[in-house]
């Protein structure tokens, strides 16, 4: 969430950012019911104000007359102040609506551009593997080793599902097991173990709602949502709090299964496992003070690279532009690696620094002093990795010629003697 004093005061500047965003935003709509709505609190102010000098002169009046008169007024004065905080309420609940639409603000950093077209590829890490034969995909080794199962996946779950059987479900276990290791023993993260399920005020927290309500799965009876990152829970569990100075910056990695409505087109992508409502992601997560958010962000993005450095996978690091930024974020970049039988990058990290964008909407606060004004925390996140395009590109880049898979050297401790999958 925006500050509304950053509206209030520079208005035309927030709409200019918004614009390179190419979204709308009701700016405008949100100026003049800030306007009103301070109005109304200024008249509310005075008539309460004007009540409690009226009751102090009530409890020393002595004339009978004088005394009712007093009386009539006070009660004239309440069923104002009445009338005057129900209309502040619509207007305040209206006002609150419209904040909860208003994306946050590219860094001065982030290149403009309309979509994803125009990202920008920054750096390339590890050479792509030359193989002495045509490189087959993920899929066909599965399917032929009986490793995934598709049929199965879509009779019990439907189109977008799969079962990973024998090797490869050991495979994905070891790679959890992997990143979180590296993450919490040597690059310093808490591991937590969050709720897969939310309220819905971690996801307005978070900035998923209301905007992308369409995209998550519900209950509907209880009102909880499946989450569609570790992000969500773990950024909530500072919600409504102010920390202490020596606590931050806040580092947390997090296993979670993710679940998502994908909006995915006939045929696109139909064939493996790049796409699915369910996968499994490593999520990592800090709170910080603003003026080190993006120092850390890019502490969080090389520990990210770390991992696909250990498993020795060709990637790259691109800089998301303006139109590709998602709702919360204020500068992202995308960590892609490199899958070379379905001869595409993909992306299996996403890391964004929020300024103090969530921090305000999930009200997180921390003092520099004991006796210090709180002030917002920044939150940043990025995937340490997601999971299963890592699993993608383990399998296609350490693929044999005879068909089997080589483990990595970084996941041997997690196989015994085993050298193929």
């Amino acid at each position: 969430m925006l500050d509304i004093k950053l509206i209030r005061e520079q208005k035309d500047f927030v709409k200019n950012e918004i614009a390179k965003l190419f979204i709308e935003a009701p700016i405008d709509e949100i100026y003049e019911l800030d306007e009103i709505r301070r109005n109304k609190l200024f008249i509310v102010e005075n008539l309460r104000n004007k009540r409690k000098v009226l009751s102090a002169e009530i409890a020393k009046e002595k004339d009978a007359a004088v005394l009712q008169s007093k009386k009539e007024e006070v009660k004239e004065i309440n069923e104002q102040i009445k009338e005057e905080e129900d209309l502040l309420k619509g207007i305040e609940e209206k006002f609150n609506r419209l904040m909860l639409e208003v994306p946050n603000l590219p860094e001065s950093e982030v290149p403009i551009g309309k979509d994803d077209s125009e990202n920008i590829p920054v750096s390339y890490f590890n050479e792509k593997k030359q193989f002495s034969f045509t490189p087959t995909t993920h899929y066909d080794i599965g399917e032929k080793k009986k490793f995934i199962d598709f049929n199965r996946g879509a009779k019990i779950s439907g189109t977008r599902f799969y079962i990973l059987r024998n090797s490869f479900a050991k495979l994905q276990r070891a790679v959890i097991n992997f990143m979180l290791d590296t993450h919490v023993y040597e690059h310093g993260y808490e591991e937590i173990y969050p709720p897969f399920m939310v309220n819905k005020e971690c996801l307005i927290g978070t900035g998923q709602l209301p905007k992308f309500a369409d995209n998550l799965y519900m209950d509907s009876d209880s009102d909880m949502w499946f989450v569609p990152t570790a992000e969500v829970p773990i950024t909530n569990m500072y919600r409504n709090e102010i920390l202490n100075s020596n606590e931050l910056p806040i580092y947390h990695a997090a296993y979670t299964a993710c679940f998502r409505k994908e909006k995915m087109s006939a045929g696109k992508d139909s064939r493996g496992i790049k796409r699915g409502h369910q996968f499994d992601k490593v999520e990592l997560v800090k709170i910080v003070k603003p003026e080190d958010a993006r120092e850390e962000l890019f502490k969080l993005i090389a520990d990210a690279q770390d991992i696909l450095n250990r498993l020795d996978l060709p990637h790259r690091l691109v800089k998301i532009c303006t139109g590709d930024l998602s709702f919360s974020a204020a500068e992202k970049y995308d960590i892609e690696v490199y899958a070379p039988g379905i001869n595409e990058w993909l992306e299996v990290s996403s890391c964004s620094n929020f300024n103090t964008f969530q921090a305000r909407r999930a009200n997180i606060k921390f003092k520099r002093e004991n006796d210090s004004k709180p002030e917002f925390a920044a939150t940043l996140n990025g995937s340490g990795l997601a999971l299963p395009r890592v699993m993608i590109a383990i399998i296609e880049n350490y693929q044999t010629i005879d068909g089997n898979v080589r483990i990595p050297e970084a996941l041997k401790q997690y196989f015994g003697s085993e050298e193929f999958i």
